[in-house]
């Protein structure tokens, strides 16, 4: 029985060592050097190509290396009755959380002005915005987007949250479904997405999405690209509605040279690094599946296939 390491934009090195540490009996091996397909029975990938997967017959389950599924369920040849995972760890929410808190704030102290005119050589003070005064609203109150709700909470900022389907939050006043969503943006200074993506959640920061946020606004995307429409975004950005944006994912990455969000003077960019999954925490969990597969149980962090996360 033989565990595939499936990651074509990727190197595998770091994965490798980690399992060959914690798991030296196991039978690991890194795309494209499988061997024998029908060895295969567990598969830890990151964006592999359509089609993959319906090269390896006794196939149970499917790992993904990062918190995120979309890769894996967007592939329409995705194997039927194979059990898929995802990625919960203490430190990819911590990360997540550190990045949403630091946007916040340098939002709330002006911190992208203040580099411009460090630029410029100009001594300009500028009264910091109260915390209390800046609701912040969360797309998505899963694991993460909950962390950091909590977390933002606690630094005194009001915090809203906003969910395709219902479940009790405690302590965070809730909007659900869509009908709920036009109250819900109207109460956001801060917007932040953190959903998972699925076919009801693409596109959803789009200009009618902008249009019903309050004027200066500011926008983060943690999420996937694919949820922003950048076109939207920058006119939004361009007639002065919204007062600016943090993205970290983006529609095509790496994001294209000469691209006109790289100089959007409104815009901060980051390389998709607001949490990154490191193979030393997360490798126990993989290895556990793995055995509870191989013994005929169920894996922990099963991912909802009909419901995309």
């Amino acid at each position: 029985m033989t565990l595939l390491l499936a990651t074509p934009t990727m190197n595998p090195a770091a994965w490798l060592r980690a399992f060959e540490r914690l798991t030296p009996e196991l039978d690991v091996r890194a795309w494209p050097d499988c061997g024998d397909p029908t060895d295969i029975r567990f598969i830890v990938a990151w964006e592999t190509p359509p089609g993959f997967f319906s090269e390896f017959p006794r196939l149970a389950c499917i790992a993904s290396l990062g918190a995120g599924v979309d890769h894996l369920l967007g592939d329409p040849d995705l194997p039927r009755g194979v059990f898929v995972t995802r990625v919960i760890d203490p430190s990819i929410t911590q990360q997540m959380s550190e990045y949403v808190i630091l946007h916040v704030l340098r939002f709330s102290r002006h911190s992208q002005s203040f580099d411009q005119d460090t630029v410029e050589e100009i001594w300009r003070p500028r009264i910091p915005l109260q915390a209390s005064d800046l609701t912040v609203g969360i797309m998505g109150l899963g694991q993460l987007g909950l962390d950091a709700a909590h977390k933002l909470m606690q630094l005194g900022f009001p915090v809203i949250g906003w969910r395709r389907t219902h479940k009790d939050v405690a302590g965070i006043t809730t909007y659900v479904g869509a009908e709920a969503l036009p109250d819900f943006l109207a109460e956001c200074r801060v917007l932040i997405c953190m959903l998972p993506l699925t076919p009801a959640t693409q596109g959803l920061l789009d200009a009618e999405t902008f249009r019903l946020l309050p004027r200066d606004a500011y926008v983060i995307n943690v999420a996937r690209g694919a949820h922003l429409v950048e076109s939207d975004l920058m006119a939004a950005l361009d007639r002065g509605h919204l007062a600016g944006a943090c993205l970290d994912v983006f529609e095509t990455e790496p994001l294209p040279a000469g691209h006109p969000l790289w100089h959007h003077p409104k815009v901060t960019i980051t390389p998709h690094i607001a949490s990154l999954t490191n193979p030393t925490d997360v490798v126990p969990q993989m290895a556990e599946n793995y055995q509870r597969v191989m013994a005929g149980e169920r894996p922990h962090h099963l991912v909802d296939i009909e419901r995309g996360y």
